[in-house]
């Protein structure tokens, strides 16, 4: 009878141990799944987007896949290689059919013939880097510019120019962890959250 127990509770811990490992697995499996087709944790690698973003932030993408309807203002993450081996991080200023124009000398952007307020630039657009304004917007494809507009190689270079939308690797959702701020050499934690 001693023994009946003793085996009974045997297999019961054997049971109970591999119903553990199985949701274990299962958890990792579920996690691996969603950070490879659902979201992506993107570093910012560079000043390109300061002031929204710094040097070092890491952001949660969410894959192309699932949003692939860019906006005037998301904030996407793009990999073309013949202009940059590593992912860039740019802001959608124009989509397909739109036509953007940049005035040089009072730094302002337009598009369809708009100025378009943007509050989130560290300065006005001065920097020419070859793209011939205007400039329509082809089918599939975005405009992109970084925030940090005179310090930033975006589709105003004519090697990047208008971006496919295939090469976009998602939109940057969430701030998760931050960077260094350039100014001051540290975390600002409070930035952490959705970002605008």
């Amino acid at each position: 009878m001693q023994e009946n127990e003793q085996k009974n509770e045997r297999e019961q811990g054997g049971r109970d141990l591999y119903e553990w490992v199985q949701a274990l697995v299962c958890s990792v499996l579920a996690v691996v799944v969603v950070f490879t087709f659902a979201i992506r944790l993107i570093g910012v690698d560079g000043h390109s987007m300061v002031p929204t973003l710094q040097d070092g932030d890491r952001l949660l993408v969410l894959n192309s896949l699932l949003y692939g309807d860019y906006r005037y203002g998301d904030i996407v993450v793009l990999r073309k290689e013949a202009f940059l081996e590593e992912p860039i991080v740019k802001r959608v200023i124009a989509t397909a059919g739109q036509t953007v124009d940049i005035d040089f000398t009072t730094g302002g952007v337009y598009v369809d013939g708009a100025l378009l307020k943007e509050n989130y630039i560290n300065e006005l657009t001065f920097v020419e880097e070859g793209t011939e304004f205007p400039l329509t917007v082809p089918e599939g494809s975005i405009f992109v510019m970084g925030d940090n507009r005179n310090h930033s190689s975006d589709s105003r270079d004519s090697r990047l120019g208008t971006v496919d939308a295939r090469y976009v690797i998602g939109k940057a959702v969430f701030l998760a962890f931050p960077g260094k701020d350039e100014d001051t050499e540290k975390r600002s934690f409070g930035r952490i959250g959705v970002i605008a």
